[in-house]
C-alpha cells in the first residue's frame, strides 16, 4: 500500500470523523432551540448520573442504582426519540453519523485495516494513475453521428444506423453501470470513435462514484513491468489496482510489444477480473482474425465468450474533420 496515498486517506477519514462530530453538535444545538423538552430530559439524565457518582463515592448499593439508572436512561432516550419524530425529525437525529459505521471513521476495525480505508487508498491510487487523462473532453453529448451519414458497411448496411446502436448501448451502459456489469469489446479501424465513447463511459461512471482506470494497454503494461522487475520507485501495486477497480478500460489493445510477460499479464488481467465479476472494456483496431492471430487461445476465448462485442464502422472521423476544416478555410 503506497505510503503517501495511505497518509492522504487517513487524513480524509480523520476529517470525516471530525465533521461527523461537528454536525452532531450543530444538530444538538438546533434541537435544544426548537424542542426545549429535550434539554430538560438531558438535564434529568445528567443529574441522575451525578447522583450515581455520589453513591459510588459514599459506598452505597451500587448495583441497584446502576440498574435504576439504566432504566431511566432508556426511558429518557425513548422520550427524546418520540419528541424528535413528533417534530418531524428522524429518531436518530442526535446520534453520531459516521461515513463508515463499521470503524466509526477511524480506518481500523478489530485491530485490522477497515475496508473503507483500503477502498479509499485504491481510489486515490486510481486518481493518480488517471491524472493525465482528460475525461471531460469526451461525452455522449459531443459524439456526433453526422460523420457516419451516407456511409455503408462492407455488407451494404447503414453506418449511421450501426453507430447509432453503438452510441445508445454505451450511453445506457454508463447510465446503469454497476461493478457487476458485463465486459465489452469495442473493435474497428482507427478513428471511428472507440476512444471517445470509452472516455464518455469512464466520465459518467466516475461521476457516479465508481473507481475507473483508463489508459492504453502499453502504458499499463510498462508500469506493471517496471514494478514487477523492481525498476519503479515507491511501493505502488498497479497490477492489483487493475485487477480490483470497479471498471477497467484498456485502450488500443494490439499496439503493445510482443513478449511472454505482456501476454501472461494481459491474460491475468482478463481472467482475474472475469473471475471477480469485474467488468473490463477493451478497445482495439484489430478485427476478430487479427486478435486470434496475435493472442493465444486462453485470451481470445475469454474475450469472445464473455464480452459483449461491438464493431465500429465508417470512415476515419479525424480525417473527415480535417477535410471539413480545409473546406471551410478555402470557402
Amino acid at each position: 500500500m503506497n505510503e503517501e496515498n495511505l497518509e492522504h486517506a487517513l487524513r480524509i477519514i480523520s476529517t470525516r470523523r471530525n465533521s461527523a462530530r461537528t454536525q452532531q453538535e450543530e444538530r444538538i444545538q438546533e434541537i435544544e432551540t426548537r424542542i426545549p423538552e429535550v434539554v430538560e430530559i438531558n438535564r434529568q439524565l445528567f443529574r441522575t448520573s451525578r447522583n450515581l457518582l455520589e453513591i459510588i463515592r459514599d459506598g452505597g448499593n451500587v448495583s441497584e442504582q446502576v440498574e435504576s439508572l439504566r432504566r431511566q436512561n432508556q426511558q429518557g432516550q425513548a422520550m427524546i426519540r418520540t419528541l424528535l419524530e413528533q417534530h418531524g425529525y428522524p429518531a436518530d437525529y442526535l446520534e453520531l453519523h459516521y461515513t463508515c459505521e463499521k470503524c466509526q471513521d477511524t480506518g481500523f476495525f478489530q485491530g485490522k485495516t477497515c475496508s473503507c480505508l483500503t477502498e479509499l487508498v485504491a481510489k486515490l491510487s486510481a486518481e493518480k494513475l488517471n491524472q493525465s487523462v482528460r475525461f471531460e473532453q469526451c461525452s455522449f453529448e459531443n459524439f456526433s453521428l453526422d460523420y457516419y451519414k451516407g456511409l455503408h458497411t462492407e455488407n451494404g448496411g447503414s453506418c449511421y444506423n450501426a453507430m447509432e446502436r453503438v452510441l445508445y448501448f454505451c450511453r445506457e451502459y454508463a447510465r446503469h453501470f454497476t461493478p457487476g456489469s458485463p465486459s465489452i469489446l469495442l473493435f474497428g479501424k482507427t478513428g471511428l470513435g472507440k476512444t471517445h465513447l470509452s472516455l464518455a463511459i469512464a466520465n459518467q461512471v466516475l461521476r457516479r462514484g465508481y473507481s475507473v482506470l483508463y489508459d492504453s494497454v502499453i502504458n499499463f503494461l510498462r508500469q506493471v513491468e517496471r514494478e514487477h522487475f523492481g525498476r519503479a520507485s515507491g511501493d505502488d501495486d498497479t497490477l492489483e489496482l487493475l485487477l480490483s477497480c470497479d471498471l477497467l478500460i484498456l485502450d488500443d489493445l494490439g499496439t503493445e510489444f510482443h513478449s511472454q510477460f505482456y501476454q501472461s499479464t494481459i491474460y491475468n488481467i482478463i481472467n482475474t477480473r472475469m473471475n471477480r465479476n469485474r467488468p473490463t472494456i477493451i478497445s482495439t483496431n484489430l478485427n476478430y482474425d487479427e486478435i486470434s492471430h496475435q493472442y493465444d487461445e486462453r485470451i481470445t476465448s475469454r474475450i469472445y465468450t464473455n464480452y459483449n462485442c461491438y464493431q465500429f464502422v465508417g470512415q476515419d472521423v479525424r480525417v473527415l474533420k480535417r477535410q471539413q476544416q480545409l473546406q471551410h478555410g478555402n470557402g
